[in-house]
């Protein structure tokens, strides 16, 4: 049993494509090739932890999650309506868990070798345009590594921070070894 972590997916989000860059002819090409690269790697008994934006459309969330591998712990994002800052956060969480994530949180946390580290899915700082957006939201900077998502292709890695968003793995999931080499050599 593996553990992979993933984000951003923004699965039926048709903006998604041109703001990311995607290469992605169409939402609806993005949504199967997410889910297929998705399949690839992970087995049905794998561990996978989602940081958050998994789907722009609540209708979408239901049919995708029977179609891919892994027990699904969905760390909320900003556009999950089970995200902290919307209004029935917790009955979308509850619905979510009734369409088949293993789990719904707010935060997690995961160890690498030595180190606690924190999963949000926001990072610790905003980005250039964005700095002051969910800032009372953000994760505090206690030190510790964070893995996150909601940046998309701005950075892979900055500081004691790593996005684990598709954008910048190959539009597929992370191994948790791959993310704890980064994590284990500082």
């Amino acid at each position: 049993m593996d553990t992979w972590f993933t984000s951003d997916w923004h699965l039926g989000h048709r903006n998604i494509i041109e703001y990311s860059q995607r290469p992605f002819e169409n939402v609806e090409r993005m949504n199967e090739e997410l889910i297929a690269r998705h399949n690839a790697l992970v087995k049905p008994d794998d561990i996978v932890i989602d940081v958050g934006d998994f789907s722009m459309n609540e209708k979408i969330v239901q049919s995708a999650i029977k179609r891919l591998h892994g027990k699904r712990t969905l760390v909320c994002g900003n556009h999950d309506r089970c995200f902290r800052k919307h209004r029935g956060a917790l009955r979308w969480a509850k619905q979510y868990v009734e369409w088949g994530f293993a789990q719904v949180v707010q935060g997690w946390e995961v160890t690498m070798g030595v180190h606690k580290v924190r999963v949000d899915h926001l990072p610790y700082v905003g980005d250039s345009r964005h700095e002051e957006r969910y800032k009372e939201y953000r994760p505090v900077d206690d030190g510790r590594w964070l893995l996150h998502g909601h940046i998309h292709n701005l950075w892979k890695q900055k500081d004691r921070m790593i996005n684990v968003g598709v954008d910048v793995w190959n539009y597929q999931p992370v191994h948790i070894d791959e993310l704890a080499e980064i994590v284990c050599a500082s």
